[in-house]
Parts: C-alpha cells; sequence; structure tokens
C-alpha cells in the first residue's frame, strides 16, 4: 500500500521541523495522526527513512550558521532577559501558553519573568513548507496583555532583531509576530 501525497507531506514536515527522532515520527504517524492499522508501517519506515536520507544529504550544504541557529540565539537571550521562549510548545496556541504555564510553574525565580514567547506545532510545520514563522507571545499576567503584551513584543523584536532574522510586527498584543522569509533549516 503507498502512502498519500498528504502523508508523505506530514512525514517531511516531521522529519524537517527537527525535534522529533525516527521511530517518534513512525508512532506519532501510525499511532496518534492515524488510526492504528490505517497505515501501513512498513511503508511509512520506508518513507521516513528516506526523508533523514534526504535532510541529511541537504545538510552538507547548509550555511555554517542557519536562521534556526539565529532564532535559538534569539530565544536563548529572550530566556535570560525574563521572558519564557519555547520552541515547538505543544500543537495548538493553547497548548503552548499550557506550555509556558507549566515551565512558569516550576521557575526558581518568577519575580524575573515578565513574558513568555513560543511557536507550536502548526506554526512549525507552517514554516517547514516555507510559509514563515508566526511567534505567540505576552505578559505572564493575561490581564495586562493590551498594556504590558507589546513591550514583552519589542523586547522580543529586538532580540530576533538583534540575532539577524528580518521580523514584521505592528507592535500590538493583537497580531503575533512573524518571520516572514525564515529558512528551516535545524540540525
Amino acid at each position: 500500500m503507498s502512502l498519500s501525497v498528504n502523508t508523505l507531506g506530514e512525514i517531511r514536515a516531521l522529519v524537517r521541523g527537527g525535534f522529533d527522532e525516527r521511530d517518534d515520527i513512525i508512532g506519532i504517524l501510525c499511532e496518534e495522526m492515524y488510526e492504528p492499522g490505517e497505515l501501513d508501517e512498513q511503508a511509512v519506515e520506508q518513507a521516513v527513512d528516506a526523508a533523514f536520507s534526504e535532510l541529511e544529504h541537504e545538510k552538507r550544504q547548509w550555511p555554517t550558521v542557519t536562521d534556526c541557529d539565529r532564532l535559538e540565539q534569539a530565544f536563548l537571550a529572550l530566556n535570560k532577559r525574563g521572558v519564557i521562549a519555547l520552541h515547538n510548545a505543544g500543537y495548538t496556541q493553547d497548548d503552548g501558553y499550557a506550555d509556558v504555564q507549566e515551565v512558569f510553574a516550576e521557575h526558581s525565580e518568577q519575580d524575573s519573568v515578565s513574558g513568555y514567547c513560543f511557536y507550536h506545532g502548526q506554526d512549525l510545520e507552517c514554516v517547514v513548507s516555507g510559509g514563515g514563522l508566526y511567534l505567540a507571545f505576552g505578559p505572564m499576567d493575561p490581564l495586562h496583555e493590551e498594556t504590558e503584551g507589546p513591550v514583552v513584543g519589542a523586547l522580543i523584536v529586538e532580540e530576533l532583531t538583534k540575532a539577524g532574522l528580518n521580523v514584521q510586527w505592528d507592535g500590538t498584543f493583537a497580531h503575533r509576530i512573524f518571520i516572514p522569509d525564515m529558512d528551516w533549516k535545524r540540525r
């Protein structure tokens, strides 16, 4: 049984996303995204292996510093400046916000945390397919989103720009920060 173009695209996105190992991707596809038995597991394994092989071949041509390296640099700087910055936080915006709350609850210096920044699995699918990367952000206290949200957003834009990324944002909490030409090459 061959895999659909849609399933092959999902495999490509999971592999190129750079967060999941081979066996995890096979499990995600064969047990979570599709009903058990719906996909030919051997065909999924072959397609996943082929996607990883293609990616490894392409990595040899990647620049020394990629946009993903720049994003990592910006997220590290944000975390040092009191913004919880998370990669691949859940699958939806609600999932990502829950992940932020979990990290905040375990944070040893909660008073030093002013806000959050993350992208989630749907954002990752978008950027892997060339659609740019959206970042959710805000202050830790949702009652102050309209007043403190833009302050947190400006700090995020500052660090992203400093890291060498092209950023679009209207300066309000109403719209997410966008990196339109993000070239997703995650090692």
